[in-house]
């Protein structure tokens, strides 16, 4: 199984559509406070209603609290500053992969102490935008971690 970590998630219908896709894939969610935003609130519900009560879902109090349990475990920073792609690494089974939140991403010291296993989406540089959309991000990094893995217990 894969986890991935939301760091401060602004916006519930990002979040919403992240935890349908872990119940698509049995991947775990974790959302790291704080929150823009209630895990009941009605958009939130709205973007994944059906697939909520299939969805693993661990919050933390902070990035140090979420560090404290899972700092040695296999992490990987979604992050348009990471010099490698997505697709450059080996995910392994249990592997957790960071996003930060919609407005600023992860914290850049955090980034600056993982750069190793800092991560990209590629993207044309002509287009001149931040990100691509948070789940969106999601979707792609988990679909490749899965794919490695020959997407197992998927059909």
């Amino acid at each position: 199984m894969f986890n991935i970590v939301l760091v401060e998630p602004e916006i519930p219908q990002n979040t919403g559509n992240i935890a349908r896709t872990c119940a698509a894939t049995g991947t775990a969610l974790h959302l790291v406070k704080p929150l823009g935003f209630s895990i009941d609130d009605k958009h939130l519900k709205r973007a994944g209603l059906d697939y909520w009560p299939y969805v693993s879902v661990t919050v933390y109090e902070s990035l140090d609290d979420f560090m404290e349990k899972h700092g040695d475990e296999k992490l990987f920073l979604a992050t348009t500053k990471a010099g490698q792609t997505y697709a450059d690494v080996k995910y392994e089974d249990g592997s957790y992969i960071l996003f930060g939140k919609e407005t600023a991403g992860l914290p850049r010291d955090f980034i600056n102490e993982h750069m190793d296993s800092a991560v990209r989406i590629p993207m044309g540089k002509e287009v001149n935008l931040r990100s691509l959309n948070l789940s969106n991000s999601a979707a792609i990094i988990i679909y490749e971690a899965l794919r490695q893995q020959g997407f197992p217990e998927l059909w």
